[in-house]
């Protein structure tokens, strides 16, 4: 037997069953949403930093190459924050400097006797022990 209501009657029935199901949908959307929000937070930034400190950082001592890789600045409109970059930059001086100051001194200690090869102490240790010889060996005879 056919239908005896008319198409547009139909049409209805079906319009109404998918607003029906797209209601039903959205509300289960947001009661998902709203538990996932309060079970892991609203997803808060941390407070931003003090203006006159930073987080870039450099060991005090013994700079690696590998600490100024890693070596980070905080970004500004402009590029990045002049006083970090300072900072870095005067830190890295002040490492160059103490390395310079340590190679200075080590070029200027004196050596230690027997330990040069122009120093004729060492040389005439080292032919007694028979372990150096300034010429090739000369065959006996």
């Amino acid at each position: 037997m056919p239908d005896p209501r008319p198409a547009a009657s139909v049409r209805m029935d079906l319009m109404q069953t998918l607003l029906l199901y797209l209601l039903i949908m959205g509300l289960v959307v947001a009661v998902v949403f709203a538990v996932v929000w309060f079970v892991f937070g609203r997803g808060e930034d941390l407070p931003p930093v003090e203006p006159e400190t930073t987080l870039t950082r450099l060991p005090s001592v013994g700079i690696t190459g590998d600490d100024v890789r890693a070596l980070r600045f905080a970004q500004t409109p402009r590029g990045y924050k002049q006083a970090e970059v300072d900072w870095a930059l005067a830190r890295l001086a002040h490492e160059v400097d103490d390395l310079r100051s340590v190679i200075a001194r080590l070029r200027d200690r004196e050596p230690v006797p027997g330990t040069h090869p122009d120093d004729p102490a060492a040389d005439g240790a080292e032919n007694a022990a028979g372990a150096w010889r300034s010429g090739p060996p000369t065959a006996p005879g």
